[in-house]
């Protein structure tokens, strides 16, 4: 029988086996776009042990700001992303097909609004006619606004200025601007010549949280699930050395050399910049705080200022659906 089979059309067949065998290979390939937020995530770059873990090639590509991460991923030039909630809000409020899998971290005190030394800004009334720098869109944008509102200063009355944290960087050298609302490690450099009249933590008490998220393509996704376990996985388990031997992570510390050397900060600010967040465990990140319903809560209300903002046209009924917890669950086991 197999004699019979003439020569072309195992020819053919081979031939199609081995496009589909280097199609699937060409698949296991993926692009992430990270920011300069200081969390265990980069020891898992440095290490390379999730390409090992996988088997996928990883296309580490660092970005200025949320916004950009977000264009980047509705170009489809990205699958997987870093964004604060403000811009990850954005995104599904327009439609993007996008999923929260992950926080990265729980800004607290990691953000914080400085006002240069010589400015004569003291607190949050005194930015009256003072140009505040900040990237537009971010979570540090949302909360410079509800701040201004929470003391009754107009917005208009502010002159705030959208920078990248670079160009804040460069601006406050100059003595350009007279208060920053950002991150680090823009944040380490501002505070030499600065004082905090605001932080991230005191303005989320007020009922503003804010955090940092990873999202993913959803389709994407769905067709490359074992490695999104193995991504979650890798995630936890670098936020949990991070939270078991912090007091280890010091500036000559091969941890804190990556975080360093990922994000392009001054391996002497991250130990530091690092103690102002806090990374839930994969237990937090499934618990109704986050994964489990408080992170759609803080989606809604950071769109109605958006809405408010003229940043998107409209508040969606319910952000839940631009939220899972199944990678989390199945690296839990469940």
């Amino acid at each position: 029988m197999l004699l019979k089979t003439p020569l072309s059309r195992w020819v053919a067949a081979l031939t199609l086996a081995l496009c589909g065998s280097v199609f699937a290979q060409a698949k296991k390939e993926v692009t992430f776009a990270h920011q300069d937020m200081l969390v265990p995530l980069r020891t898992v770059m440095e290490s390379g042990e999730l390409e090992k873990a996988t088997g996928y090639k990883i296309n580490w590509r660092m970005f200025g700001g949320g916004g950009d991460v977000i264009k980047a991923m509705a170009s489809g030039d990205v699958q997987i992303g870093e964004a604060g909630s403000s811009p990850l809000t954005a995104a599904a409020s327009q439609g993007q097909d996008i999923r929260l899998f992950w926080i990265l971290d729980d800004i607290a005190d990691a953000e914080a609004l400085i006002a240069r030394n010589g400015s004569g800004v003291n607190s949050v009334k005194d930015l009256k006619s003072k140009k505040v720098a900040t990237p537009f869109v971010s979570t540090a944008h949302y909360q410079l606004m509800a701040v201004l509102k929470t003391e009754g200063v107009a917005a208009k009355d502010v002159n705030v200025m959208n920078m990248r944290p670079p160009e804040i960087a460069a601006a406050w050298e100059r003595g350009d601007i007279d208060a920053a609302f950002i991150w680090d490690p823009v944040l380490s450099k501002i505070k030499g010549n600065g004082k905090a009249i605001a932080s991230s933590k005191s303005i989320g008490a007020k009922g503003f949280p804010t955090f940092d998220g990873i999202v993913v393509n959803a389709k994407w996704a769905a067709e490359h699930e074992g490695f999104m376990v193995a991504l979650v996985k890798a995630l936890a388990k670098a936020d949990g050395d991070y939270r078991a031997n912090k007091a280890k992570w010091t500036v000559a510390s091969p941890q804190v050399k990556a975080v360093a050397k990922w994000t392009k900060a001054d391996a002497k600010d991250v130990p530091a910049a690092m103690a102002l967040y806090a990374f839930p465990t994969l237990e937090e990140q499934a618990s109704a705080k986050w994964l489990g319903g408080g992170a759609a809560k803080a989606m809604t209300d950071t769109a109605a200022f958006l809405k408010e903002q003229g940043r998107i046209q409209e508040v969606k009924p319910d952000y839940k659906a631009f939220v899972t917890d199944v990678y989390v669950k199945k690296a839990m086991g469940k």
